[in-house]
């Protein structure tokens, strides 16, 4: 067999291991199908861009010119009905078998469902395609109302984008802090308290337990049996992978598709990242993370030695309400040995100690001053010999800059 490199999906990591196969072979075919009829774009910018416009070049992971420049072939409005791990082949919904040497799966992951009594009515929109966007912003009426079912990252940045535009929003949140994942409870009640300034309603601690109306979205009622009227709800609860494809291949799935550090799955020839790859029982579902697996998964496939994927670190650059923080590494204090916090000129800063190595830190410095906290995750720099519970946060970090550039 001819060297057919095959790509299911057609996200981040799809586009990065293309890239990385043909930086290692220029000559064999490399196809993509994506079940989209857009070319790949940049997903994050769906909540982050809602009110631009989405369907311009700027929102493109690489334009067209980029696929036929590098003969890569992008087969979009394509999808993939079944995998024949035993012939190496996938069959399209037209009927059509191609045959593969490697293929990789990015089918990526859809938002969790809402599971909830009228979860299936007119104006309950989720989103993680570009349609779903447009379908959002077409269906908006000047003046009604919206209530955001997640204080999440994506959630919190759908809410600004409604927000900004002149709409109601209401945030409902079932945990007892926002974006409970990346922040401690002090940032977390300040990012709170800056949200209900600019105007927007946060319900913390409390569950949907239905969405009211006939046809249409006319509110929600709490688990606490309040009622709050709107015209829309779009939530953002999660998300799950898509593993439908392989259930019937015999491929070992959990959550998502079983891999391991090389990104093979448990099928010959047949690799899996981003979304949908599951590593050490955990699907990272990060852009980055998909961006890097894409990049690992495709340079696997075409080279003769094999890499590791080593997990990146957690990155999470939150900016909206006027806001610009910053989440790295670990922050659950409950793994750590110690923490430090510090608040100058009214910018807030905690970083997290386990086993005398910084894991992780949160601030409200803006994205500029992440990079030297990330740096110092990653090279795993020891804070060893420093007095952590007595010298000021600004001290312990200068000495941190100090061992980087040693």
């Amino acid at each position: 067999m001819s060297k057919h490199y095959v790509i299911v999906g057609s996200g981040v990591a799809a586009v990065h291991a293309a890239k990385a196969i043909r930086d290692q072979d220029a000559e064999s075919e490399i196809t993509i199908f994506g079940e989209e009829e857009h070319l790949p774009y940049n997903r994050i910018k769906l909540t982050k861009g809602l009110f631009s416009d989405l369907h311009s070049e700027k929102v493109l992971i690489k334009k067209e010119k980029w696929y036929r420049d590098n003969r890569i072939s992008l087969q979009t409005s394509s999808r993939v009905m079944s995998i024949h791990p035993e012939r190496q082949q996938v069959e399209t919904a037209d009927g059509k078998l191609t045959s593969y040497h490697k293929l990789l799966l990015c089918m990526g992951a859809r938002n969790r469902a809402l599971t909830v009594d009228g979860a299936g009515l007119k104006n309950v929109h989720t989103i993680r395609e570009l349609g779903d966007a447009d379908g959002l912003k077409a269906s908006l009426i000047s003046g009604q109302r919206i209530v955001v079912i997640g204080g999440g990252v994506q959630g919190l940045e759908t809410a600004w984008a409604l927000h900004e535009a002149g709409y109601q929003v209401i945030i409902v949140e079932a945990a007892p802090r926002l974006m409970a994942r990346q922040l401690d409870e002090a940032s977390s009640d300040q990012l709170r308290l800056t949200l209900e300034q600019a105007g927007v309603q946060v319900k913390l601690h409390r569950g949907v337990t239905s969405i009211n109306g006939t046809e249409a979205v006319t509110g929600v009622t709490l688990d606490d049996m309040a009622a709050i009227p709107c015209e829309h709800v779009v939530y953002s609860i999660g998300i799950v992978p898509n593993t439908d494809l392989v259930k019937e291949t015999g491929i070992r799935t959990r959550s998502g598709v079983v891999v391991n550090t090389h990104l093979e799955t448990s099928a010959p020839h047949i690799y899996a990242a981003g979304d949908l790859a599951e590593l050490d029982g955990q699907v990272e579902g990060l852009w980055g993370g998909a961006m890097e697996q894409g990049k690992v998964a495709g340079g696997n496939m075409a080279a003769m030695q094999p890499a590791a994927y080593r997990k990146s670190i957690p990155v999470t650059l939150f900016n909206a309400f006027g806001i610009s923080l910053f989440s790295i590494g670990n922050t659950d204090e409950s793994q750590c040995d110690h923490s430090a916090s510090a608040v100058v000129n009214g910018v807030y800063t905690r970083i997290f100690v386990k086993d005398s190595v910084l894991t992780g830190a949160i601030s409200w410095e803006g994205a500029a001053a992440s990079l030297t906290y990330k740096s110092a995750i990653e090279q795993n720099i020891s804070l060893t010999g420093i007095d952590l519970a007595n010298r000021p946060l600004g001290e312990i970090m200068s000495e941190v800059e100090a061992r980087l550039q040693n």
